[in-house]
């Protein structure tokens, strides 16, 4: 069945800006600037939310700051995709009573993905009484009423209904960082992969309009923005719920042919959707990085239809192929689930030997982790843990054995990096790739892009001295 993506009306966003003013001047007259704390957990997509919070929350008079000691506002961003993090939020969660009776004015809300599941929000109903409010993500546009209806009445709020999703355009951001930026360009999944809970806490897909990203797109590349990620549950994905039949690698075309100095970075994307289409349109703009974050999950056909991934091993490894024909030079980065439910030696062996031919330049990789309501749940899963941390602890020995080989190739090579920051008395660089460097150079380097010959190499990281007759 066609879903159109539910855009929230111009009038309901300026209802939300008039009650961010109302606050706002609530504040004025009692003399004192409100100071706020937003502490984000997860993916990219929760970072790139989180900067919409701190956006309603300025606009609503406050000062953000980064502890939530002595805050007036504490919003807590949560994630569903592993119960570490889940127990992580529940503790600080309780943690915060100590803060509360400190500061009883203070209010804390608990949002993100965590809120879409209705177990979690009424263990926070019932349990944690200091909390004052919970919304879903599909709520994150209504914060700034849900904060007033708390202050003027001091009762609590849950805005959790179960909805298909929502598009809401032109909510203030405050960006973590004015050197790189995270652009969503589309909310939601559809693809129910047996062990993943974000399609039921994130809502089916649904694509923002090209001209509303292009515009944000300009918008931070005239502000001096240096490096652009697209984000989305699965980028690859975008487009297929508009009218104008513009896909993902048209709008990655669109942006890289901006006129600027910038890297053009996108992530997660699944491997069903990915085509050569989106490979030769990396390989054809110079601003779009050849780096591919591509999931492969499981090495083994068997695992894979378990998990609901619609595409095997051949398919997977021709798209490898495809893409180091036409960029020998692509880094590769992917997710791997150690441990799914039925996961037998052979299984694994066939995960290992997936590595070993892929070669990644680094992975993401994580022990099976049920999540309540997904059909992985109610698998049986007769591995022992001992046995699911023996083969995690092989995949990693492997694979940071092939992220050393891979470092160690870099050696002598003088490469294009962005660099970004500073740790001790070094600055710190990304590669297009994304590999890290650590160089010594003065700070004032910081934003800029440079050539740099790597000296030396770690399994994580690179070293590198600025390059002779470097261009000013």
């Amino acid at each position: 069945m066609e879903r159109r993506p539910v855009e929230i009306s111009q009038q309901a966003l300026e209802r939300q800006q008039q009650i961010c003013a109302q606050i706002r001047t609530a504040w004025e007259q009692t003399g004192r600037v409100p100071r706020a704390f937003v502490d984000t957990y997860g993916c990219q997509q929760n970072e790139a939310d989180s900067e919409r919070i701190r956006g309603m929350l300025r606009a609503c008079g406050y000062e953000i700051t980064d502890t939530e000691e002595g805050a007036d506002c504490i919003v807590i961003n949560t994630c569903a995709i592993r119960e570490h993090a889940e127990t992580r939020v529940y503790g600080n969660v309780g943690a915060l009573v100590h803060t509360k009776a400190r500061h009883p004015e203070q209010k804390i809300f608990l949002c993100g993905c965590m809120m879409g599941q209705k177990q979690v929000v009424a263990r926070i109903r019932s349990s944690y009484r200091h909390v004052d409010g919970v919304f879903n993500p599909h709520e994150l546009w209504r914060f700034p009423e849900l904060l007033q209806t708390v202050l003027h009445t001091g009762r609590r709020v849950f805005a959790a209904d179960q909805t298909e999703g929502n598009i809401a355009e032109g909510i203030p951001v405050v960006r973590a960082s004015t050197l790189r930026a995270w652009v969503s360009i589309m909310y939601g999944c559809n693809n129910f992969c047996s062990y993943c809970i974000v399609p039921y806490v994130r809502g089916r897909e649904r694509s923002r309009r090209p001209d509303e990203i292009l515009s944000e797109v300009r918008s931070l590349l005239s502000s001096g923005y240096r490096e652009l990620t697209l984000l989305g549950q699965n980028v690859n994905s975008y487009g297929k719920d508009l009218p104008d039949g513009m896909d993902f690698a048209a709008l990655m075309a669109s942006i890289a042919s901006m006129p600027g100095e910038f890297w053009l970075r996108f992530m997660t994307s699944h491997p069903k959707d990915a085509t050569f289409r989106l490979f030769d349109t990396i390989a054809q703009y110079p601003a779009i990085c050849r780096q591919f974050h591509l999931p492969f999950q499981s090495g083994s056909d068997r695992i894979l239809r378990a998990m609901n991934r619609h595409y095997d091993r051949a398919s997977y490894l021709s798209l490898v192929d495809y893409g180091r024909s036409l960029m020998p030079d692509l880094v590769l980065t992917s997710d791997v689930i150690v441990g799914f439910p039925g996961e037998t030696e052979e299984d694994f062996a066939d995960t290992l030997s997936l590595i070993e031919r892929v070669r990644y330049d680094a992975l993401f990789t994580f022990i099976f982790s049920p999540r309540a309501g997904t059909p992985a749940a109610a698998m049986d899963d007769p591995t022992p843990k001992e046995e699911k941390n023996r083969r995690f602890d092989r995949l990693c020995e492997l694979q940071n054995s092939i992220s050393q080989q891979i470092h160690q190739g870099y050696v002598g090579k003088t490469l294009r990096v962005l660099a970004d920051g500073t740790d001790g008395a070094s600055v710190t660089a990304r590669t297009e790739g994304g590999r890290l460097v650590r160089l010594p150079a003065d700070e004032s380097l910081v934003g800029q892009f440079l050539d740099v010959t790597i000296t030396g190499s770690t399994t994580w990281s690179l070293v590198g001295q600025p390059a002779a007759n470097q261009e000013k």
